[in-house]
C-alpha cells in the first residue's frame, strides 16, 4: 500500500491528524495505519452550521475512530468566535480570503493541539478536498507551524495515491453520513443559490 505520491518526513511515527470529517479521513487514516504512522484525530471545525450538523459530523468521526481503537480529540465548537474572526469575509466567494482565513483558524488550533499532545507533527484531511485550495491550506498550514513554536505542518497532498477512490469505498463500507457542503453558512448559501440558478 507504499504509494510514492505520499512522502512521509523523516521521523514521522505520530501525527496529529485535523480532521474534517469522516468521510475525508477514512482512507487517509487507513494508509496512514498500513504503513507505520499512528495518527491522533482532532476534530476542530467551529465553521459548520447549524449546531445539528456539527454534531452529527462529530460523532460519525468518533465513531470511525473508536472503530479502529484510535485516540480521538474533541475540539471546542464556538461558532460565535468563528464567525467574529471572518468578519467582513462573509461574501467572499468559495476559495476566497474567508477559506484561507478559516483553514488558518483551524490549522493553528491543531498545532495547538499537536503541542499540547506532545507531537512535533500535525497535518489535515482538508487536504482530501477537490474543492479546497490546496496553496491556501498549505500556507495556512505553514503559518500554523511558524505561530506555534516546535510544531511542523505535514503538507501532504491527501487527493494522491489512490486515496479519493479508496474514501468513496470506505464512505460505503463504513456507511458514513456524507455532507454536501463545506460546513459553513456561506458555503451553503452559495450551493443554494447555484442549484436554484440551474
Amino acid at each position: 500500500m507504499k504509494s510514492p505520491a505520499i512522502i512521509v518526513p523523516d521521523g514521522l511515527h505520530e501525527v496529529l491528524l485535523h480532521a474534517c470529517c469522516a468521510p475525508c479521513s477514512s482512507a487517509i487514516v487507513e494508509w496512514m495505519l498500513a504503513n507505520g504512522v499512528r495518527p491522533t484525530i482532532f476534530y476542530y471545525n467551529p465553521n459548520i452550521y447549524p449546531h445539528e450538523e456539527y454534531e452529527i459530523r462529530k460523532n460519525e468521526s468518533k465513531r470511525h475512530a473508536e472503530s479502529l481503537g484510535i485516540r480521538w480529540i474533541d475540539g471546542d465548537y464556538d461558532h460565535e468566535g468563528w464567525l467574529r474572526d471572518i468578519c467582513g469575509m462573509e461574501a467572499e466567494p468559495e476559495r476566497g480570503r474567508r477559506c484561507e482565513q478559516c483553514f488558518t483558524l483551524r490549522l493553528t488550533r491543531a498545532a495547538q493541539e499537536a503541542r499540547k499532545q506532545g507531537l512535533r507533527y500535525f497535518t489535515t484531511t482538508l487536504a482530501s478536498s477537490r474543492w479546497k485550495s490546496l496553496e491556501q491550506i498549505n500556507r495556512a498550514g505553514h503559518l500554523a507551524e511558524q505561530t506555534v513554536e516546535g510544531t511542523t505542518f505535514w503538507d501532504q497532498n491527501w487527493r494522491k495515491g489512490g486515496l479519493q477512490e479508496r474514501r468513496n469505498q470506505l464512505l460505503r463500507e463504513y456507511q458514513f453520513y456524507n455532507q454536501q457542503y463545506c460546513g459553513c453558512e456561506f458555503s451553503q448559501r452559495k450551493e443554494t443559490t447555484d442549484n436554484n440558478n440551474q
